[in-house]
């Protein structure tokens, strides 16, 4: 059954434009509302990254959840992995997240996570979406919702984050450099970092309501770059807007990605005799990877774009890690969903055990070069289906050989084509990327 609302992650769009306004809130609160009430008693919880639209989304869910008769307990800021591992440890009913990850300010959403700290099965999502498009109602007054504000969330999570490694490990003497993009970890991260004895130098940790994400965090690492390089860092940790994203920087400034960092976990798992099933990564995996994993015989499964197509791969392979080059890395040994100060934890320990340094662990991983191209649409196209794109990829491929890859497909939440072309040689991966967007472009106006 095809979903109206919900995506690959929730709802997610621009401010202002349906769905993501105060009255369809007030409406998907209610709607979630009655689906939880209906599968028992219990309260949900609410939490949020920085940007301003926060707040009205935040008043909106609290009210659609009180009229369905159900309680919430408000988190404010807190990362999406907060909120999932909150969800699971107060066994509540449900957690909500209003955030839209690594996008500016201007754009929200909400993801939902179930009892498990897992995303919500597709079948509560659809319940959910059957009562979006009914009459709203509201429960007898001595019946509705209650809600209050859980004034140590923060705590709870800081100390649950640092539980991920064993006591032994003091981090006396390093000095990072942190990056928060001005989002939910600004009053996390860099306290979980300290506590385990790094000095800790932090950035993008003054949240305006308008600055999430902007020109920091992961999805923009120079600002880092500039810190470490500025400060003889040992290295940097860059999160996203709702802290489930990891990118690093090593002390030469060479910034360490997702694919990069799920290889030196598994190497550092596999030497402590942890690692279990395959490795899980998606289709825009570097072949870099699948090589340097296969060396240390280590399987990696490609599972859609997305960490609810990879955990949902993870499960079925009885996988304890995967993820994605983006910096979405779950340690499912660790925790439930994808969490970027865990991963980070899990990184800094390595270096710890091995002395090695960030520059030296990822170098028994060496990447293809990669170039992503972003091709905005002005109509949906699928390219799949489209057969004048499918015989370029297949005349680029053939070029390749088995020394690189070609990928097109859709975004799940952007109005986007992403053209990703590997291989060997830098230059020629470039040129055919360049010729392959050109190839989109053309399809769109045909």
């Amino acid at each position: 059954m095809t979903k109206k609302y919900f995506g690959t992650d929730g709802i997610r769009g621009k401010v202002g434009e349906p769905p993501i306004t105060a009255d369809f809130l007030l409406k998907l609160g209610w709607a979630a509302g009655r689906v939880f009430a209906n599968e028992g008693h219990g309260f949900v919880l609410v939490g949020k990254d920085t940007r301003i639209s926060g707040y009205m989304f935040e008043s909106a869910l609290e009210a659609g959840l009180t009229a369905a008769g159900v309680d919430t307990h408000l988190l404010g800021p807190m990362p999406t992995p907060g909120v999932a591992y909150l969800t699971r440890t107060l066994r509540a009913q449900a957690g909500i997240v209003i955030s839209a990850s690594h996008n500016p300010y201007y754009d929200n959403g909400v993801k939902f996570f179930s009892v498990l700290g897992t995303k919500l099965p597709d079948d509560t999502e659809q319940k959910i979406e059957s009562y979006i498009d009914s009459p709203m109602t509201t429960v007898e007054s001595s019946k509705l919702g209650k809600a209050k504000r859980l004034e140590d969330a923060s705590g709870r999570y800081i100390e649950f984050c640092k539980a991920s490694i064993p006591t032994r490990f003091d981090f006396s003497g390093i000095k990072i450099v942190v990056d928060c993009a001005h989002g939910a970890t600004y009053h996390i991260a860099p306290h979980v970092f300290s506590e385990v004895g790094a000095e800790v130098i932090e950035i993008g940790a003054e949240p305006n309501g308008l600055n999430i994400n902007d020109e920091c965090g992961a999805t923009n690492p120079d600002k880092l770059i500039t810190k470490v390089l500025a400060h003889q860092a040992d290295f940097g940790i860059a999160l996203d807007g709702d802290g489930d994203r990891l990118v690093m920087v090593d002390h030469k400034g060479e910034v360490v990605d997702g694919d990069e960092l799920i290889y030196i976990i598994a190497k550092s798992s596999l030497a402590a005799g942890r690692m279990s099933g395959p490795v899980v990564g998606t289709l825009m995996t570097n072949l870099g990877m699948e090589h340097g994993l296969k060396q240390l015989g280590i399987k990696l499964l490609r599972a859609n774009v997305g960490d609810r197509y990879v955990l949902e791969m993870m499960n079925e392979h009885k996988s304890i890690l995967g993820g994605e080059n983006s910096g979405h890395i779950i340690c499912l040994d660790k925790t439930t969903t994808g969490d970027g100060i865990i991963a980070a934890l899990q990184v800094m320990a390595e270096m710890h055990d091995s002395g090695k340094s960030l520059h030296e662990l990822k170098s028994g991983m060496q990447k293809y070069p990669q170039v992503l191209i972003n091709v905005k649409t002005t109509k949906r196209i699928n390219p799949d289906a489209n057969e004048e794109l499918q015989k370029a990829v297949r005349e680029v491929e053939d070029k390749l050989g088995d020394r690189g890859r070609v990928l097109l497909r859709a975004s799940g939440t952007e109005p986007l084509i992403r053209v990703m072309v590997e291989g060997k040689y830098a230059d020629s991966v470039k040129n055919y990327a360049l010729q392959l967007s050109e190839d989109v472009k053309k399809a769109m106006e045909a």
